[in-house]
């Protein structure tokens, strides 16, 4: 059975900050030891060209991110790590998918929306500087996901719209070319999903409110320190909600150092005392690091060879399957295929899951084979989570998920035999 598929990217148009690490570097790489997990993460040039137009800091972000994720643990020899614009295959699937996606899926993504508000309050055309690119952001980042097949993406909150397009764009792409793409999940870690910056804002480097996550220790001491706090005396309770010095602790903190901590506000804990102790707490996970860091950065052309042997990896993977793809949508061989042949004969190449909510208001699946045999029936589920993840269950483990999922699957699925059978043509489909 193939392993489950966690894929992740940061843009390369700056210096990773603390936010960077625990929203997404180091759940990812968690992610990556696990047994039965492929993790895919890949260096987003293509997308920093939509809003970066200074070579010189796109080479050098790029550095910058590459080293980092080395140094927080990432093993280019247990992952597939590679930079996005070494993978030609990305760009033909993103035209592929902007051919199945409506316009009106584009109007509503955050960013450009964002920028079309930004424009109307100013009394200007609402499309005014807002590139192509921008407007396509969703699309590329589709096929980033979907080239994999990833079946799980680690992302902020603010990024969940992006994964929920990517699924948009799957369903769309197989309803008219059969089974290809599996759609995605976000995987949010929700107490250290969005970290706050110096000034309480989401940490970003649009608000310059960052803490580079590889600062010397002198200069990360002097960043804490001026994180915004309000005026309470020494002596004097103060409220962790919405603390800013307390949310970035708590990232980094156990459950029970959060707990005394969250004491020592109560107690009145000085605001000085207080960022020493997150400092400390916070250099004491980055510190180990930091080396490993500084030693890559000074040798360059050592996080080139794995960038390149990472994208080997990818493409072994991406060639075949855009290969299979360009015969899907009907870019083929003149002397292989008829032009009179059924259209859609892709759509019954191998076995499939379908999910669909009846009017119980429950989420359901099943699972038939190549001709539409009712194969395996789920019982009712509350959301439409729940069930994909007993689909991905069934697709990692085999018959042995199905003890485990018993109670929820109906009785009288086919004999063992036939669903291996068909488990199996849908992993070499998606392999």
């Amino acid at each position: 059975m193939s392993a489950v598929r966690f894929l992740t990217g940061i843009t390369t148009s700056g210096t990773p900050h603390l936010g960077n690490y625990v929203g997404s570097i180091r759940p990812a790489v968690a992610a990556s030891l696990r047994p039965g997990v492929e993790s895919y993460y890949f260096l987003a040039d293509y997308h920093a060209l939509i809003k970066i137009d200074e070579p010189a800091r796109i080479q050098r972000s790029t550095l910058e991110i590459a080293a980092s994720w080395l140094a927080a643990g990432l093993d280019p020899e247990r992952v597939v790590f590679y930079r996005q614009s070494d993978v030609p295959e990305i760009p033909e699937l993103t035209w592929f998918l902007t051919c199945v996606t409506g316009k009106g899926v584009l109007n509503r993504a955050h960013a450009y929306k964002a920028s079309v508000d930004k424009n109307l309050a100013a009394d200007l055309d609402p499309d005014a500087e807002v590139t192509a690119g921008l407007f396509m952001y969703p699309v590329l980042m589709g096929a980033d996901i979907l080239m994999f097949n990833a079946h799980h993406v680690p992302v902020g909150r603010d990024q969940i719209q992006h994964i929920e397009m990517a699924r948009d764009m799957a369903h769309s792409f197989n309803h008219r070319y059969g089974e290809h793409f599996v759609p995605p999940l976000a995987a949010i870690e929700e107490s250290v999903a969005t970290l706050p910056g110096l000034d309480g804002r989401k940490m970003s480097k649009s608000y310059d409110n960052t803490i580079p996550l590889f600062a010397p220790r002198p200069e990360l001491k002097k960043l804490i320190a001026g994180i915004k706090t309000d005026s309470r005396a020494p002596g004097e309770a103060k409220s962790t909600e919405g603390s800013a010095l307390f949310q970035i602790y708590q990232a980094f903190a156990s459950a029970e150092e959060t707990a005394a901590f969250a004491q020592d506000f109560a107690n009145g804990i000085a605001w000085g005392e207080a960022k020493d102790r997150l400092f400390e707490r916070i250099d004491r996970e980055i510190a180990p690091m930091r080396a490993r860091y500084e030693w890559l950065m000074t040798h360059p052309q050592e996080v080139e060879a794995m960038l390149h042997a990472g994208a080997a990896k990818a493409r072994a993977v991406a060639t075949p399957f855009m290969a299979r793809l360009r015969q899907a949508v009907g870019l083929r061989s003149l002397g292989t295929t008829s032009a009179s042949g059924p259209a859609k004969a892709a759509k019954v190449a191998a076995a499939s899951f379908k999910q669909y909510r009846e009017k119980d208001g429950q989420f359901y699946f099943k699972l038939v084979d190549a001709k539409g045999t009712l194969l395996l029936q789920s019982l009712g589920f509350a959301s439409p989570k729940e069930a994909g993840v007993a689909i991905a269950q069934i697709k990692q483990d085999g018959l042995a998920a199905l003890d485990a999922l018993r109670g929820q699957l109906a009785e009288g699925h086919a004999n063992p035999d036939a669903l291996q059978a068909a488990l199996d043509s849908m992993a070499s489909e998606q392999a």
